[in-house]
């Protein structure tokens, strides 16, 4: 199958950059923000064409098309160009998280064992320190270790066309491991071209777009959404690294104001965190009226979310209806669903008791009972999406809550050698009418009679006491708002078994300054128990609030120290990760 650019087909990525090379060469295509603000470093479409040549001459010399190579970078340029020099040698990417330094490689280890590399890419500063630790990591002694930023630009001319199609393999999406072991899901050139072309349709994006995005390359949405994304549409776009974004937030809104960018997102928790610390000084900086599309997804879209961020930045010209909820996954190689350009997210006011029965039941107002849902869009064209009972494996009737279900040409063809969750995952078909395969996203939701995609949570993550669902992050957003000492996104809500029931626990990370009012409230009463009594009021404000909220008693509530919570490296809670520390007794929680 090819895909179309005005008048020009491409069957694969690698006729998609050398077509820009060669009718839009002086063009630039990517700008990577050093420090997330002023120093800048570009590539244009025929320089990264004739770097990722380089890379692939001397790829080719080590390896045979079809085997697997690790790419271990920095968020930045050279990633890009060795991403590209992987699918220019007709070699399989396998983008990871470069290892930290006195971090384990235990990740890393498993991810190169899987995917069977024979090959590691890097820059030589990670190489080095890479050097000093593989005597204890021998799954990484034995790859072909290349450091792009030494090889000569000469070898380019050493390239050989590879013979790819659009069935043939890109690269391996490793799954980022919020509910399970990571998985290696299998990306076709196919299924990226038949992805950007509907997510280009479906967002209205052009030439004249401007992206940015501070998203990690490594994982679907920076890889997919802020790489390859721009370069199907042939639209210049900005980067930074998420660290910057993490450390100020403000870098990022003050980058779509001074690039004028109008396409940029990311998840959730990343519009709450602006709102929360970006200062009311900083606005006056900001304007945000060139922003067309926000897009939203990785996670559940909080309508308080959009709410608050709204209301904190109209006064920069940022418009409510710029929001763009979406959903995807790995899996779909990106984007499954997503939202009308020129209108409104879609909320929907549910009643709370019917949700924890897997109904639907509408209201007029957000009354005390009641949660508001946001739609993430409609399927994209030529993509099915189906609700279906994940026990019986039949079709959810309308109203109903149930597994999401999907079919059609972005969805990849199963994980990397593993036969088994591949039949499990994507060969699902309905028990009563034989229709499929689809793939079983793991995702629970309901499409409503105007073909809106409502996701209401994990399947796996799904809490149920007393005979009542409760979603986790409907718990864990009300937990960050309880008291000001618990740290925004990094508190986690879920159940294990006491005594033969199912029981909530819920562990947040608290604030640095906790121990300074410890210490302080110490010193003042010359008493431990002051101590004591803080977090105390922390607890009882948790298990005050979640039982007013969702009339349900909270088993246990413990608070961690800052950086306690199992993240995956994209930010999302581990909450299966968190219940297995739990378990062993392994969080770190603050001493009284």
């Amino acid at each position: 199958m090819t895909y179309s650019d005005c008048t020009q087909t491409f069957e694969t990525l690698v006729d998609l950059l050398r077509y820009r090379a060669v009718h839009q060469a002086d063009r630039t295509a990517y700008t990577f923000l050093v420090d997330g603000e002023n120093e800048s470093l570009s590539l244009t479409y025929a320089q990264l064409d004739r770097v990722a040549r380089a890379i692939a001459a001397e790829v080719q010399g080590k390896l045979d098309p079809g085997e697997r190579a690790l790419l271990l970078y920095p968020p930045g340029l050279d990633y890009i160009a060795a991403f590209f020099g992987c699918l220019y040698a007709g070699v399989v990417a396998v983008p990871a998280y470069p290892p930290r330094p006195n971090r384990s490689l235990y990740r890393l280890q498993a991810i190169a064992e899987n995917a069977q590399a024979s090959l590691a890419l890097t820059v030589s500063p990670i190489l080095t320190n890479i050097e000093r630790r593989v005597d204890r990591a021998p799954e990484l002694d034995c790859l072909h270790w290349i450091a792009s930023d030494l090889l000569q630009l000469a070898r380019s001319h050493d390239w050989q066309t590879p013979d790819l199609d659009g069935d043939s393999l890109a690269f391996l999406q490793y799954t980022s491991g919020s509910t399970a072991t990571p998985k290696g899901v299998r990306i076709g050139h196919g299924n990226l071209l038949a992805n950007l072309e509907r997510i280009q349709q479906a967002a209205g994006l052009s030439e004249q777009t401007i992206g940015l995005f501070w998203l990690p390359p490594y994982h679907d949405m920076g890889l997919i959404g802020g790489i390859l994304q721009p370069l199907y549409t042939g639209c210049p776009t900005i980067l930074m690294s998420p660290l910057m974004f993490l450390q100020n937030p403000w870098r990022w809104l003050n980058a779509i104001s001074r690039y004028r960018a109008n396409t940029s997102g990311g998840p959730n928790f990343a519009y709450d965190f602006c709102a929360r610390k970006i200062a009311p000084e900083q606005l006056e900086h900001l304007d945000l009226s060139c922003w067309e599309i926000a897009f939203n997804g990785a996670e559940p879209v909080a309508a308080e979310t959009l709410d608050r961020f709204s209301k904190t930045f109209a006064p920069c010209g940022f418009r409510r209806e710029t929001f763009y909820p979406c959903y995807g996954m790995a899996e779909a190689t990106l984007m499954i669903s997503g939202g009308d350009k020129q209108g409104h997210p879609v909320c929907q006011t549910v009643d709370a008791a019917a949700l924890e029965q897997n109904r639907v039941v509408p209201t007029d107002d957000d009354r005390p009972g009641t949660r508001t849902l946001v739609g993430c869009g409609r399927t994209l064209a030529d993509q099915i999406v189906a609700i279906a009972h994940p026990e019986t494996l039949t079709r959810c009737a309308e109203g109903e809550i149930g597994e999401i279900w999907v079919r059609g040409p972005s969805v990849a063809s199963g994980y990397w050698n593993n036969p088994q969750a591949t039949r499990d995952s994507f060969e699902a078909y309905f028990a009563d009418t034989g229709e499929g395969p689809f793939l079983r996203t793991g995702d629970l939701g309901f499409v409503d009679r105007h073909g809106e995609v409502f996701v209401t949570g994990r399947l796996k993550d799904l809490i149920i006491v007393n005979g009542r669902n409760h979603y986790p992050q409907d718990i864990e957003r009300l937990v960050e708002r309880v008291h000001p000492l618990i740290r925004p996104s990094c508190c986690a809500a879920f159940s294990i078994d006491a005594d033969g029931e199912e029981r909530l626990v819920v562990v947040a990370e608290v604030e640095r300054r906790y121990h300074q009012l410890q210490r302080q409230a110490t010193a003042t009463v010359a008493t431990d128990d002051t101590g004591t009594e803080i977090a105390k009021e922390v607890i009882q404000a948790i298990q005050g609030a979640i039982s007013r909220e969702f009339d349900l008693p909270v088993y246990t509530v413990e608070l961690l120290k800052v950086g306690s919570i199992p993240k995956t490296s994209s930010g999302k809670i581990q909450r299966h990760a968190c219940r297995a520390e739990f378990l062993a007794g392994r969080l770190e929680a603050i001493a009284p």
